[in-house]
């Protein structure tokens, strides 16, 4: 018989066994309260892999003494869909509720979605989603506003290293295996239990004695929990961003580093970077817009992994820069003044006057053409003419 892997052997059947996840699970905290009130909720769970989405919605099934019915987005349509609102309907006849959980959610189109709607409303189905990627940008807003949206962490390096060690007991482990590699797996993991457990059985199997080398073999390389298309993605680059804005230095290149870790478009990198030198250095450096335009010409030109040092070194600088958001401001103050004022007409005496007729008519009158040349009338319509922008 093949063997049920040791991350399905070890999730945990009651909220009382779930390690983590406090904020949801606490004693007045919303899953609690749902389980307490036996009455099941439709519910879209966000959080990263191996955070327990599967394994909550599994819990609340069982604990409300409701039918489970689980789906995934990637492998099902809206048929399998119709055949489970039917296999509902006669679970209703027998006063039986009906969880259905839809794995990877965002990946239904609005079509898929909007099946729900109507069985979701009426209380024939609870639905618990699960997704990764923000419920804002993949879920459908009709659904949204049917659903509670949950946000599961990543596990603490704590928690994995206590669902470690209950997995080592579990197994009858506990001497073959030291406290550093436990610690060792729990760092490997990147907050995902599942990924954990999978390192640690795949190294309980190698060696009778585990050490540290042994997981280093079993786990080979970590990958980076980064998708260049999904949360992670815009989470790093705001991090990078807002760490450049404030001034620090330090945290500037560690978010540079895990970008360039995890295989993102340095041309992506260095052109935030050039927006950042004149949105937020703007007049306090005017030579970091030059310094940027260079980073991304050379990250053109020379390509990775040379190009590392470039925006390192571009990086730091910019980080170390004095900040000046004056033009940003005066900018968006334009703008909004621009929008709220397009019809007025540009005053006579900066109009160009080529002809005869329109000199006779006071354009350009009384204008002299000289530098810093100030006249009279100013150069605004008169309706603005009192306006600040910059």
């Amino acid at each position: 018989m093949p063997k049920i892997p040791l991350a399905e052997r070890m999730r945990p059947q009651t909220l009382d066994e779930v390690i983590g996840q406090l904020h949801l699970l606490g004693d007045k905290e919303i899953l609690r309260q749902i389980v307490k009130g036996g009455e099941p909720v439709s519910l879209i769970l966000w959080g990263p892999p191996g955070s327990g989405k599967t394994t909550l919605a599994r819990i609340i099934a069982n604990e409300v003494k409701a039918e489970f019915i689980e789906i995934s987005a990637v492998t099902s349509g809206k048929k399998d869909v119709e055949r489970i609102v039917e296999h509902a309907r006669q679970n209703w006849n027998l006063q039986l509720r009906t969880i259905l959980f839809v794995d990877e959610i965002h990946r239904f189109n609005k079509a898929q979605q909007d099946a729900f709607l109507p069985h979701v409303e009426s209380g024939l189905i609870t639905l618990i989603g699960a997704t990764t990627e923000n419920p804002s940008f993949e879920i459908i807003t009709p659904l949204l506003s049917r659903t509670r949206v949950l946000v599961l962490q990543p596990h603490s390096r704590d928690d994995i290293v206590t669902i470690l060690k209950r997995a080592v007991a579990a197994e009858n482990a506990t001497k073959r295996i030291d406290q550093a590699s436990i610690k060792y797996i729990a760092e490997l993991s990147g907050g995902d239990a599942r990924v954990a457990l999978g390192n640690l059985e795949l190294a309980l199997s190698l060696s009778k004695k585990v050490t540290v080398d042994t997981v280093k073999t079993a786990a080979q390389k970590r990958l980076p929990g980064y998708d260049k298309k999904g949360d992670m993605h815009y989470n790093v680059i705001s991090a990078f961003i807002k760490s450049l804005r404030g001034s620090d230095v330090d945290a500037s290149l560690y978010y540079l580093a895990r970008m360039i870790d995890a295989g993102e478009d340095p041309k992506f990198i260095a052109r935030r970077m050039v927006i950042f030198a004149s949105e937020d250095i703007g007049l306090a450096g005017n030579g970091a817009l030059g310094l940027a335009l260079n980073a991304f010409q050379a990250v053109e030109r020379i390509g990775m992994p040379e190009s590392s040092y470039i925006l390192f070194h571009v990086a730091a600088a910019l980080a170390k820069s004095e900040k000046s958001r004056q033009s940003t401001e005066a900018m968006n103050r334009a703008l909004d003044l621009a929008k709220r004022t397009s019809d007025l007409p540009v005053p006579l005496h900066i109009r160009n006057a080529p002809t005869q007729l329109m000199k006779e008519l006071g354009y350009s009158k009384d204008y002299q053409w000289q530098a810093d040349f100030k006249h009279q009338k100013g150069f605004l319509p008169d309706d603005i003419a009192n306006e600040r922008i910059f």
